[in-house]
C-alpha cells in the first residue's frame, strides 16, 4: 500500500516549542506529503514562527477559534488530502526515522484492517533533557492491545505523537470527540478497536515526548475530561450478567477509582485544597458502580477524609485513601 502522509500539528500558545517540533518533521528520512498546522486561537507569536518556517518548506497554516486539541486535530484531518495522518503535538519531537518506521507495516500490507502503527517513546523534560528511554516498557499494560479489557483497564499509552493513523479509519469511527480535552486519543483508539481495526506496535522509540508541570496532562482540565470520559465509557460498555461480563464494575470502575484517589493523595501532598475536594467528589461519583464492599468503604471513608483534610491531618487522609483502593 502506497500511503500518502500528512503531518497534523495542533498549535495553541506553543511558541516556545513549535519550531523544534516542525524542524523534526523537516528532518525526516522519509518526507511527509503535507504539513498542516492548525492554530487553535493562539494568543502568542506561535503562528508567526510557523509562517517564517513556511518559507523553508510548504506548510499549510489553518486558523480557527479556540476549541481544544480534539477540535484542532479534526480540523486538520478534514483539510488534508492524504490517506494517513501522522500527529505531532506542539511540544513533542519526532526522531528522524519516525515516518520511515511507522509507514513500513502499512506498506507491507501484512495486517488485515490495519488502522494504527505506533511506537515507543523517550521522555524528555521542558528543556529537552532525557528523563527516560522507552517509557512504554515501564507501564502496566501490554502493547499492542489485543482485547477490549486491555483497552479499558488502563490508559492506552498510544500517544498520537508516536502514531501513524489511517484517515479512513478515523472517519469511519467519527473522529476525535471534541467534548474531551484529555483522553480523546484513548477514546478514538478504543472506538477503532471495537470497530474491528487492528494496531501494530513498534518496540522502539520513534518520538521524544515532552512532559513538564504545566503540561495538559497535569491540568485540572485533564481531570474534568477524565470524568467525562468515564461517563462515556460506562455508557458504551455495559455489564452483561448473563455472560458474566462486568466491564463497568470490574474493569472501568477500578481503573478510574485508582486514578482519582491517586489524585487525592497527590493533592494532599501539595496542600491543594481545590484538588482534594474535586478528586474526592469524583471518587464519590464512581463509587456507586463499584462492588458492594468498595461502595460501603467509600461511604464510610469520604466524610472522614474531608474532616481530616479540613484539620490538615493529611497523612491520615492519605492512609484512608490507600485503604479505599484495596478493591
Amino acid at each position: 500500500m502506497d500511503a500518502s502522509i500528512a503531518a497534523v500539528i495542533p498549535l495553541y500558545n506553543g511558541s516556545k516549542f513549535i519550531e523544534e517540533a516542525i524542524r523534526s518533521v523537516f528532518a525526516q528520512t522519509t518526507p511527509v506529503d503535507e504539513i498542516v498546522v492548525v492554530d487553535d486561537g493562539s494568543k502568542d507569536d506561535g503562528p508567526e514562527i510557523v509562517g517564517g518556517l513556511s518559507r523553508l518548506h510548504p506548510i499549510t497554516l489553518l486558523r480557527k477559534p479556540n476549541g481544544g486539541q480534539s477540535s484542532a486535530r479534526n480540523f486538520g484531518i478534514n483539510h488534508t488530502r492524504c490517506s494517513h495522518v501522522a500527529f505531532l503535538d506542539q511540544d513533542d519531537i519526532w526522531y528522524e526515522d519516525h515516518i520511515e518506521r511507522l509507514k513500513t507495516p502499512f506498506a507491507e500490507g501484512k495486517t488485515r484492517k490495519l488502522a494504527v502503527v505506533y511506537g515507543n517513546l523517550d521522555q524528555i523534560d521542558q528543556k529537552g533533557g532525557m528523563i527516560a528511554q522507552n517509557v512504554l516498557d515501564l507501564v502496566p499494560t501490554p502493547q499492542p492491545k489485543t482485547t477490549l479489557q486491555q483497552c479499558l483497564e488502563h490508559d492506552m499509552f498510544m500517544l498520537p505523537s508516536a502514531s501513524l493513523v489511517s484517515k479512513a479509519a478515523i472517519e469511519a469511527v467519527g473522529f476525535f470527540d471534541e467534548s474531551l480535552i484529555g483522553y480523546e486519543d484513548d477514546d478514538l483508539f478504543i472506538r477503532m478497536f471495537s470497530a474491528g481495526y487492528r494496531f501494530v506496535y513498534l518496540d522502539e522509540a520513534v518520538t521524544k515526548w515532552r512532559i513538564y508541570s504545566s503540561s495538559t496532562s497535569f491540568s485540572s482540565v485533564m481531570s474534568r475530561s477524565r470524568l467525562r470520559y468515564f461517563r462515556k465509557q460506562i455508557t458504551e460498555h455495559r455489564d452483561d450478567a448473563g455472560l458474566s461480563v462486568f466491564w463497568i464494575r470490574d474493569v472501568i470502575g477500578p481503573r478510574f477509582m485508582r486514578l482519582v484517589l491517586n489524585d487525592f493523595i497527590k493533592s494532599t501532598k501539595s496542600y491543594d485544597s481545590v484538588g482534594m475536594k474535586a478528586s474526592l467528589a469524583d471518587a464519590l461519583e464512581i463509587a456507586p458502580i463499584m462492588n458492594s464492599r468498595t461502595r460501603r468503604r467509600m461511604r464510610r471513608s469520604a466524610p472522614v477524609m474531608r474532616v481530616l483534610c479540613h484539620a490538615h491531618l493529611y497523612g491520615w487522609a492519605r492512609s484512608l485513601a490507600r485503604r479505599a483502593m484495596r478493591f
